[in-house]
């Protein structure tokens, strides 16, 4: 909103600084301190709320070190950071562009399907909430509408240039008659040369495309949607890992979407993905100001009105950078977590049937409940995962040059 009224002022009567709201750096540093200083100060008025009203966690006893006196602890506190990202997007991104429309949907949508998830743990006393075929039939709503708009809508293209072209150059590169803006299915292959896949020659025939390319999208925002939500077992740690995430993918967004470091990178050039940092360091300065009351001892849970938004948020934009199939390196975290969990359930699953009796690969899953059992202290896990994060987001971001 803030970007129109200053561009008006700017243009009507040339007033003075309003034009610094034409720089997406700005707006973008702007966007993260917001959502910080919201996170930190508005964060608890509404864990008072929550208190008020006695949205506590419920805690089942699995024998885990401290865990009972997490007891009531208040949760939903995901609310916190859908409202400190809403609030500086809103403010400072262009509401026009698409992919910021797309992120919006994701934050309310996956953000609701959590609130009533907690909603039905909390107040109805049922400690299994929103059964999981309703989260899922959700979490593939949205990978519909995501794909079905990624794929048809006009604005999301690849813009390729004419090969005698000085890209550095600006304003002679983005002259009309020297690009062509492509509909493309290519996404990016991480540490492969020329590394790109079309997702079309995947595809048997051009009519089945679509379907596959959707089905894609589908997968993946429902796997790093709910990775993100196992991974939420203990006090900071989905929230620090996703503040790393967002970090990286505001980097992956701002060079994808810079005419100058697309060239010098040799990646892909997506316009109008310049705006998605904006979203970017929203979310990860959100993620931050919730650590101030969600880092170890834990004044407030997410629960799943934050944990399910965040890993579609995460999927959601690294699918509209065409980052996807660096998931696997840049949410590590998650995918141990969820694999961890499988590998768990499927060997106690073979075991019994074989032997007659389960038996286990790690003390207990999602993986940081068994280093928990381990009585490693919850906070020196979480750091540890950090570091990992950190590890995976350096390897991510030298994606850009190893190939």
């Amino acid at each position: 909103m803030l970007y129109y009224l200053f561009s008006y002022l700017d243009q009507e009567f040339d007033f003075p600084g309003a034009g610094v709201f034409q720089y997406i750096s700005f707006r973008a540093l702007m966007s993260a301190g917001l959502s910080l200083l919201f996170a930190s100060i508005f964060g608890k008025r509404i864990i008072r709320l929550l208190q008020r009203q006695q949205v506590g966690e419920s805690i089942r006893d699995l024998g885990l070190q401290g865990q009972l006196e997490k007891q009531g602890t208040p949760t939903m506190g995901g609310a916190i950071i859908i409202a400190t990202i809403l609030l500086p997007v809103l403010l400072f991104a262009r509401l026009d562009n698409i992919y910021i429309t797309l992120l919006l949907v994701t934050t309310i949508w996956m953000g609701l399907i959590g609130f009533v998830d907690d909603y039905i743990k909390i107040f109805k006393k049922d400690k299994e909430g929103l059964k999981g075929r309703f989260k899922i039939a959700g979490q593939i709503t949205l990978g519909l509408i995501i794909g079905v708009t990624l794929y048809f809508h006009d604005g999301v293209v690849v813009r390729e240039f004419k090969q005698t072209v000085n890209r550095s150059n600006i304003e002679e590169a983005l002259e009309p008659a020297n690009y062509t803006d492509i509909k493309s299915t290519k996404t990016t292959i991480p540490f492969v040369k020329g590394n790109e896949l079309d997702y079309a020659k995947l595809s048997p025939s051009e009519e089945v495309t679509p379907i596959l390319y959707v089905v894609i999208m589908v997968f993946i925002i429902t796997a790093v949607s709910n990775g993100a939500n196992i991974t939420d077992g203990i006090d900071g740690l989905a929230a620090g890992a996703s503040a790393i995430i967002g970090g990286v993918l505001a980097i992956l967004a701002y060079v994808s979407g810079n005419v100058i470091f697309a060239d010098y990178l040799n990646i892909m050039y997506i316009p109008y993905t310049g705006e998605v940092v904006i979203f970017c360091l929203a979310f990860t300065g959100a993620c931050v100001g919730f650590l101030w009351y969600n880092s170890y001892p834990a004044q407030v849970f997410m629960g799943d009105t934050g944990s399910l938004m965040l890993g579609a948020v995460i999927a959601v934009l690294s699918i509209i950078i065409r980052k996807e199939l660096l998931i696997p390196i840049l949410c590590g975290i998650f995918l141990v977590e969820n694999l961890s969990v499988i590998l768990q359930v499927s060997w106690f699953k073979y075991t019994r049937k074989k032997y007659g009796e389960g038996r286990r690969i790690f003390l207990m899953s999602p993986l940081h409940h068994h280093y928990q059992k381990k009585e490693i202290h919850e906070a020196k896990i979480v750091t540890r995962f950090w570091i990992v994060g950190l590890l995976l987001a350096i390897a991510a971001l030298a994606t850009l040059k190893i190939r």
